[in-house]
């Protein structure tokens, strides 16, 4: 008969446990200490300065080349969008005057509000002193 203990999936369950304790004790004790922190600090920085190095690289290849960066073209996107915008305003006015112009012709433009009275009537004139 097989015994609790001899059971092999239980026995690999336990073995990666304990395995995981010890890999996480490992890390924590590795990851506390002073030297840790300074070298993570400076492979960071490393990193940093070597993105920086990396960009200006770059930029100054696509210069050589008669390129944009990335930069100048963020800028050119930025200038177009304000084009565009006052291109649109350029547009809805000329829209306007268009539509004006059209109704003149077609006779459809407004007229000024009618304020003179017609004549009343028995022939005289309204609102005058007459009897």
């Amino acid at each position: 008969m097989s015994e609790k203990g001899k059971d092999p999936m239980e026995v690999w369950h336990t073995f990666l446990g304990e395995m995981e304790k010890g890999f996480n004790s490992f890390a924590n004790q590795t990851m506390g200490s002073q030297e840790f922190s300074r070298s993570m600090g400076q492979m960071t920085s490393a990193g940093a300065t070597a993105s920086k190095a990396f960009s200006d690289a770059m930029e100054k290849y696509l210069t050589g080349m008669n390129m944009p960066s990335r930069s100048q073209m963020i800028s050119f996107g930025e200038r177009l969008q304000v084009i565009e915008g006052q291109l649109h305003e350029i547009k809805a006015l000329l829209n306007r005057v268009h539509a004006d112009v059209v109704a003149e012709q077609r006779g459809d433009a407004p007229k000024p509000p009618r304020t003179r009275q017609p004549p009343s009537a028995t022939g005289g004139a309204t609102g005058g002193g007459q009897t």
